[in-house]
């Protein structure tokens, strides 16, 4: 239950993201002040756990900061883009999971591992494929940051295995951190100036502490439903996601994904599926 809650709120935690981008807070400012809040809040109530971060410390500030300008290129691709075909480019990073975990924890490259490669590197090319162009490759920014956020996704959960002697709420309290550092790091180069920002963070101030308290509840449903699921289920409730998120923004954008997206995207959620496929309960 706790995963199908964590990804149904993923799936349309991007909508008062983009009212919060209509009312003037750009995507660096507002996951400022969402994860900033979560940060807070967690650290008042997880404060202990902090000594778990401190067993390792510099993993943990990798992994954080990995997820955090991961969390980061999200949102702001979704203010800009598509969703869903930035949600599918996210879900690419079963691709990257195998190559990483195969140099930064010596996991071999088995027969599964390219079966995973080859079908999302697939699902992306007939999503990206512009007979303009000739190549399959990213035609925007925000498609662009929808596979930077998948790649990122996939270093900070490798990087998670590592981490065993830590906490869930200690692996929270990481990765709300890091995407604070990001978003605070991003925030000279952002397009809204700080007057501006405090402005519209003061009008918007119920949007955002009740995505800064979602999110903290979203990451503490997942990491528990995730070290008590086995591997196989989890990946299939978390792609719940795609559904929610395909619903949510035809009904509240009028988004709609052409043939040639839905073929893609279900080579990458395949893919995500083939990855979990055999891996033993988390």
């Amino acid at each position: 239950m706790s995963l199908l809650v964590g990804a149904s709120l993923w799936g349309v935690v991007w909508y008062p993201y983009r009212l919060m981008g209509a009312a003037g807070l750009d995507g660096a400012w507002s996951s400022a002040l969402t994860y900033g809040l979560a940060l807070a809040v967690g650290t008042a109530i997880f404060f202990s756990h902090w000594r778990d971060v401190m067993k390792a410390p510099l993993a943990c500030a990798v992994m954080g900061l990995a997820i955090g300008w991961s969390n980061l290129a999200y949102v702001i691709g979704v203010l800009e883009g598509e969703v869903m075909r930035v949600l599918l480019l996210f879900y690419l990073a079963p691709l990257w999971t195998v190559p990483i975990a195969h140099f930064l924890l010596g996991e071999k490259l088995d027969a599964r591992g390219g079966v995973v490669m080859a079908v999302a590197l697939a699902g992306a090319g007939v999503m990206l494929w512009h007979p303009q162009v000739g190549v399959p490759w990213p035609a925007s920014r925000a498609e662009w940051l929808g596979v930077a956020a998948g790649f990122l996704f996939a270093l900070g959960n490798v990087l998670v295995r590592r981490l065993a002697q830590v906490s869930d709420a200690g692996k929270s309290l990481a990765i709300w951190a890091g995407v604070t550092a990001a978003a605070v790091t991003f925030l000279p180069f952002a397009p809204t100036p700080a007057d501006a920002a405090m402005r519209a963070a003061a009008a918007t101030w119920p949007i955002w502490t009740s995505v800064g308290i979602a999110l903290l509840a979203m990451s503490l449903a997942l990491q528990y439903g995730l070290s008590r699921v086995a591997a196989n289920r989890a990946i299939v409730i978390l792609l719940f996601e795609l559904v929610v998120a395909a619903v949510a923004s035809y009904l509240l954008t009028g988004e709609r994904l052409r043939p040639q997206d839905w073929a893609g995207g279900l080579l990458i959620v395949l893919a995500s599926l083939a990855s979990g496929w055999g891996k033993p309960k988390g």
